[in-house]
Protein backbone atom coordinates (compact mmCIF):
# COMPACT_ATOMS: atom_id res chain seq x y z
CA UNK A 1 0.00 0.00 0.00
CA UNK A 2 1.46 3.33 -1.11
CA UNK A 3 2.23 5.99 1.47
CA UNK A 4 0.16 9.11 0.94
CA UNK A 5 2.35 12.15 0.39
CA UNK A 6 0.26 14.22 -2.01
CA UNK A 7 -2.71 16.51 -1.52
CA UNK A 8 -4.91 18.57 -3.82
CA UNK A 9 -6.74 21.76 -2.86
CA UNK A 10 -9.33 23.05 -5.33
CA UNK A 11 -9.50 26.86 -5.23
CA UNK A 12 -10.45 27.92 -8.76
CA UNK A 13 -13.93 29.28 -7.89
CA UNK A 14 -14.83 32.97 -8.13
CA UNK A 15 -16.25 33.43 -4.61
CA UNK A 16 -19.25 35.32 -5.96
CA UNK A 17 -21.16 35.12 -2.66
CA UNK A 18 -18.55 37.44 -1.12
CA UNK A 19 -18.50 40.11 -3.81
CA UNK A 20 -17.34 42.85 -3.84
CA UNK A 21 -14.81 41.67 -1.20
CA UNK A 22 -13.56 38.91 -3.50
CA UNK A 23 -13.20 41.12 -6.57
CA UNK A 24 -9.44 41.20 -6.00
CA UNK A 25 -8.97 38.96 -2.93
CA UNK A 26 -9.46 35.18 -3.32
CA UNK A 27 -12.06 33.91 -0.88
CA UNK A 28 -9.50 31.37 0.35
CA UNK A 29 -7.38 34.30 1.54
CA UNK A 30 -10.11 35.68 3.80
CA UNK A 31 -8.76 35.61 7.37
CA UNK A 32 -9.86 33.31 10.15
CA UNK A 33 -8.40 35.35 13.02
CA UNK A 34 -4.75 35.75 11.96
CA UNK A 35 -4.37 33.18 9.16
CA UNK A 36 -6.12 32.83 5.80
CA UNK A 37 -8.52 29.93 5.28
CA UNK A 38 -6.15 28.21 2.86
CA UNK A 39 -3.31 28.02 5.40
CA UNK A 40 -5.45 26.06 7.86
CA UNK A 41 -6.13 23.48 5.14
CA UNK A 42 -2.46 23.23 4.21
CA UNK A 43 -1.45 22.78 7.87
CA UNK A 44 -4.07 20.04 8.27
CA UNK A 45 -2.60 18.13 5.33
CA UNK A 46 0.99 18.64 6.45
CA UNK A 47 0.09 17.19 9.85
CA UNK A 48 -0.95 14.01 7.98
CA UNK A 49 2.49 13.62 6.41
CA UNK A 50 1.67 15.23 3.07
CA UNK A 51 4.72 16.84 1.50
CA UNK A 52 3.47 17.87 -1.98
CA UNK A 53 0.37 20.04 -2.28
CA UNK A 54 -1.23 20.74 -5.66
CA UNK A 55 -3.34 23.90 -5.72
CA UNK A 56 -5.80 23.97 -8.61
CA UNK A 57 -6.17 27.68 -9.30
CA UNK A 58 -7.43 30.30 -11.73
CA UNK A 59 -6.09 33.66 -12.88
CA UNK A 60 -7.66 35.41 -9.87
CA UNK A 61 -5.65 33.42 -7.31
CA UNK A 62 -2.20 35.03 -7.51
CA UNK A 63 -2.48 36.15 -3.88
CA UNK A 64 -2.50 32.49 -2.79
CA UNK A 65 0.78 31.85 -4.60
CA UNK A 66 2.24 35.00 -3.03
CA UNK A 67 1.15 33.88 0.45
CA UNK A 68 3.12 30.64 0.22
CA UNK A 69 6.20 32.45 -1.07
CA UNK A 70 8.77 34.55 0.82
CA UNK A 71 7.89 38.17 1.64
CA UNK A 72 11.33 39.76 1.95
CA UNK A 73 10.21 43.35 2.56
CA UNK A 74 7.84 42.33 5.35
CA UNK A 75 10.51 40.08 6.85
CA UNK A 76 13.07 42.89 6.78
CA UNK A 77 10.58 45.19 8.52
CA UNK A 78 9.87 42.64 11.26
CA UNK A 79 13.58 42.01 11.77
CA UNK A 80 14.36 45.73 11.94
CA UNK A 81 11.57 46.39 14.45
CA UNK A 82 12.52 43.43 16.64
CA UNK A 83 9.31 41.44 16.07
CA UNK A 84 11.16 38.15 16.10
CA UNK A 85 8.22 35.90 17.08
CA UNK A 86 6.14 37.12 14.15
CA UNK A 87 9.15 36.85 11.84
CA UNK A 88 9.64 33.23 12.86
CA UNK A 89 5.99 32.42 12.10
CA UNK A 90 6.16 34.15 8.73
CA UNK A 91 9.27 32.24 7.67
CA UNK A 92 7.56 28.90 8.35
CA UNK A 93 4.88 29.43 5.70
CA UNK A 94 6.83 28.79 2.49
CA UNK A 95 8.47 25.73 4.09
CA UNK A 96 5.20 24.00 4.98
CA UNK A 97 5.19 21.90 1.80
CA UNK A 98 6.29 21.69 -1.80
CA UNK A 99 3.62 23.73 -3.58
CA UNK A 100 2.59 22.94 -7.15
CA UNK A 101 0.20 25.29 -8.96
CA UNK A 102 -1.96 24.21 -11.90
CA UNK A 103 -4.74 26.12 -13.64
CA UNK A 104 -8.13 24.44 -13.82
CA UNK A 105 -8.91 23.41 -17.37
CA UNK A 106 -11.31 21.20 -19.29
CA UNK A 107 -14.64 22.49 -18.01
CA UNK A 108 -16.43 23.75 -14.93
CA UNK A 109 -17.04 21.97 -11.64
CA UNK A 110 -15.12 20.22 -8.90
CA UNK A 111 -14.66 17.12 -11.08
CA UNK A 112 -12.82 19.23 -13.64
CA UNK A 113 -10.65 20.63 -10.83
CA UNK A 114 -9.59 17.12 -9.77
CA UNK A 115 -8.81 16.13 -13.35
CA UNK A 116 -6.59 19.20 -13.70
CA UNK A 117 -4.34 17.79 -10.95
CA UNK A 118 -3.86 14.37 -12.58
CA UNK A 119 -0.45 15.05 -14.13
CA UNK A 120 0.93 16.20 -10.76
CA UNK A 121 -0.59 13.29 -8.81
CA UNK A 122 0.14 10.43 -11.20
CA UNK A 123 -0.72 6.92 -10.07
CA UNK A 124 -0.87 7.70 -6.35
CA UNK A 125 -3.63 8.05 -3.76
CA UNK A 126 -4.15 11.60 -2.53
CA UNK A 127 -6.10 13.73 -0.09
CA UNK A 128 -8.45 16.26 -1.67
CA UNK A 129 -9.84 19.39 -0.02
CA UNK A 130 -12.07 22.18 -1.23
CA UNK A 131 -10.75 25.61 -0.39
CA UNK A 132 -13.77 26.79 1.61
CA UNK A 133 -14.07 23.82 4.00
CA UNK A 134 -12.30 23.66 7.36
CA UNK A 135 -12.26 20.89 9.95
CA UNK A 136 -11.56 22.15 13.46
CA UNK A 137 -10.35 19.34 15.69
CA UNK A 138 -10.07 19.58 19.44
CA UNK A 139 -6.60 19.72 21.05
CA UNK A 140 -5.04 16.28 21.27
CA UNK A 141 -6.99 14.89 18.32
CA UNK A 142 -5.26 14.13 15.01
CA UNK A 143 -6.13 16.40 12.09
CA UNK A 144 -8.95 15.15 9.92
CA UNK A 145 -6.55 14.44 7.06
CA UNK A 146 -4.61 12.25 9.51
CA UNK A 147 -7.82 10.45 10.43
CA UNK A 148 -8.55 9.77 6.76
CA UNK A 149 -5.02 8.50 6.10
CA UNK A 150 -5.42 6.15 9.07
CA UNK A 151 -8.72 4.88 7.63
CA UNK A 152 -7.03 4.30 4.27
CA UNK A 153 -4.21 2.33 5.88
CA UNK A 154 -6.85 -0.02 7.28
CA UNK A 155 -9.05 -0.47 4.20
CA UNK A 156 -6.92 0.58 1.21
CA UNK A 157 -9.77 2.27 -0.66
CA UNK A 158 -11.17 5.75 -1.30
CA UNK A 159 -12.59 7.51 1.76
CA UNK A 160 -15.22 10.27 1.91
CA UNK A 161 -15.37 12.76 4.77
CA UNK A 162 -18.99 12.82 5.98
CA UNK A 163 -21.12 14.46 8.63
CA UNK A 164 -24.79 14.07 9.60
CA UNK A 165 -26.95 17.08 8.70
CA UNK A 166 -30.57 18.06 9.43
CA UNK A 167 -32.97 16.62 6.84
CA UNK A 168 -33.87 20.14 5.75
CA UNK A 169 -30.25 20.82 4.73
CA UNK A 170 -29.20 17.66 2.88
CA UNK A 171 -30.40 18.92 -0.51
CA UNK A 172 -27.46 21.36 -0.55
CA UNK A 173 -24.79 18.65 -0.51
CA UNK A 174 -23.65 15.34 -1.89
CA UNK A 175 -25.58 12.71 0.08
CA UNK A 176 -24.21 9.27 0.98
CA UNK A 177 -26.17 6.05 1.54
CA UNK A 178 -24.31 3.14 3.15
CA UNK A 179 -24.76 -0.62 2.84
CA UNK A 180 -24.70 -3.15 5.68
CA UNK A 181 -20.87 -3.39 5.47
CA UNK A 182 -20.40 0.34 6.01
CA UNK A 183 -19.40 0.91 2.41
CA UNK A 184 -20.92 3.57 0.19
CA UNK A 185 -23.89 2.09 -1.66
CA UNK A 186 -25.14 5.27 -3.32
CA UNK A 187 -23.91 8.81 -3.78
CA UNK A 188 -26.13 11.65 -5.03
CA UNK A 189 -25.33 15.29 -5.75
CA UNK A 190 -27.85 17.67 -4.14
CA UNK A 191 -30.84 15.29 -4.17
CA UNK A 192 -34.39 16.41 -3.46
CA UNK A 193 -35.94 15.24 -0.14
CA UNK A 194 -37.91 12.62 -2.11
CA UNK A 195 -34.76 11.04 -3.54
CA UNK A 196 -33.11 9.95 -0.27
CA UNK A 197 -33.75 9.29 3.40
CA UNK A 198 -30.08 9.59 4.35
CA UNK A 199 -28.87 12.57 6.38
CA UNK A 200 -25.18 11.76 5.84
CA UNK A 201 -23.54 14.39 3.64
CA UNK A 202 -20.14 14.42 1.99
CA UNK A 203 -18.13 17.59 2.55
CA UNK A 204 -14.85 18.96 1.21
CA UNK A 205 -12.48 16.21 2.37
CA UNK A 206 -11.71 13.10 0.35
CA UNK A 207 -9.01 10.50 0.17
CA UNK A 208 -9.07 9.19 -3.39
CA UNK A 209 -7.28 6.40 -5.20
CA UNK A 210 -5.96 7.28 -8.68
CA UNK A 211 -8.68 5.24 -10.40
CA UNK A 212 -10.94 8.25 -9.90
CA UNK A 213 -9.25 10.03 -12.82
CA UNK A 214 -10.36 7.48 -15.42
CA UNK A 215 -13.95 7.65 -14.17
CA UNK A 216 -14.00 11.44 -14.17
CA UNK A 217 -12.82 11.46 -17.79
CA UNK A 218 -15.96 9.53 -18.70
CA UNK A 219 -18.28 11.58 -16.49
CA UNK A 220 -20.92 13.55 -18.39
CA UNK A 221 -21.68 17.18 -17.59
CA UNK A 222 -24.25 17.23 -14.78
CA UNK A 223 -26.30 19.73 -12.81
CA UNK A 224 -25.51 23.36 -13.54
CA UNK A 225 -23.45 22.44 -16.60
CA UNK A 226 -20.60 21.22 -14.37
CA UNK A 227 -18.55 18.03 -14.06
CA UNK A 228 -19.28 16.72 -10.56
CA UNK A 229 -16.79 14.70 -8.53
CA UNK A 230 -19.78 12.98 -6.92
CA UNK A 231 -20.83 11.52 -10.28
CA UNK A 232 -17.32 10.17 -10.92
CA UNK A 233 -17.13 8.52 -7.50
CA UNK A 234 -20.64 7.09 -7.95
CA UNK A 235 -19.46 5.39 -11.13
CA UNK A 236 -16.43 3.97 -9.29
CA UNK A 237 -18.73 2.15 -6.87
CA UNK A 238 -19.49 -0.45 -9.53
CA UNK A 239 -15.93 -1.79 -9.31
CA UNK A 240 -14.13 -0.22 -6.34
CA UNK A 241 -15.22 -0.01 -2.69
CA UNK A 242 -15.55 3.43 -1.13
CA UNK A 243 -15.88 4.02 2.61
CA UNK A 244 -16.66 7.04 4.79
CA UNK A 245 -15.03 8.71 7.76
CA UNK A 246 -16.85 10.86 10.27
CA UNK A 247 -14.84 13.42 12.23
CA UNK A 248 -13.57 12.21 15.58
CA UNK A 249 -13.21 15.03 18.07
CA UNK A 250 -14.00 17.92 15.80
CA UNK A 251 -16.42 19.79 13.58
CA UNK A 252 -16.67 20.65 9.90
CA UNK A 253 -17.15 24.31 9.04
CA UNK A 254 -17.89 25.73 5.62
CA UNK A 255 -16.77 29.27 4.84
CA UNK A 256 -18.45 29.43 1.45
CA UNK A 257 -21.00 32.11 2.30
CA UNK A 258 -21.01 35.14 4.65
CA UNK A 259 -23.17 33.58 7.40
CA UNK A 260 -21.13 30.37 7.64
CA UNK A 261 -17.91 32.32 7.33
CA UNK A 262 -18.94 34.35 10.38
CA UNK A 263 -19.82 31.18 12.31
CA UNK A 264 -16.41 29.74 11.48
CA UNK A 265 -14.67 32.94 12.51
CA UNK A 266 -16.43 32.89 15.89
CA UNK A 267 -15.59 29.23 16.48
CA UNK A 268 -11.87 29.70 15.76
CA UNK A 269 -11.76 32.98 17.70
CA UNK A 270 -13.09 31.15 20.75
CA UNK A 271 -9.95 28.96 20.65
CA UNK A 272 -7.50 31.84 20.31
CA UNK A 273 -5.61 32.56 23.57
CA UNK A 274 -5.52 36.32 22.95
CA UNK A 275 -9.15 36.65 21.87
CA UNK A 276 -11.39 34.19 23.70
CA UNK A 277 -11.83 36.28 26.86
CA UNK A 278 -12.66 39.45 24.91
CA UNK A 279 -14.93 37.51 22.56
CA UNK A 280 -16.92 36.03 25.45
CA UNK A 281 -17.48 39.48 26.91
CA UNK A 282 -18.42 40.97 23.53
CA UNK A 283 -20.91 38.25 22.61
CA UNK A 284 -22.62 38.60 25.99
CA UNK A 285 -23.17 42.29 25.25
CA UNK A 286 -24.60 41.45 21.83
Amino acid sequence: MKKITKGVIAIAGFGTRFLPATKTIPKEMLPIVDKPIIQYIVEEMVAAGITDIVLVTSAQKRAVEDHFDRAYEVEDHLETTGKTAMLKELRKIDKLANFIYVRQKGGRGNGAAVLSAESAIGNEPFVLAFGDDLVRTTPGQPSFSQQMVSEYSQYGCSILGVQPMPATEVHKYGVVELDSRGQVAKLMEKPSPKETKSNLVSFGRYLLTPEVFSYLKKTAVGKGGEIWLTDGIAAMLQKYPVRVRQIKGGQWYTTGDPVNYFRTLLAYSADHPDLKKELKSFTKKL
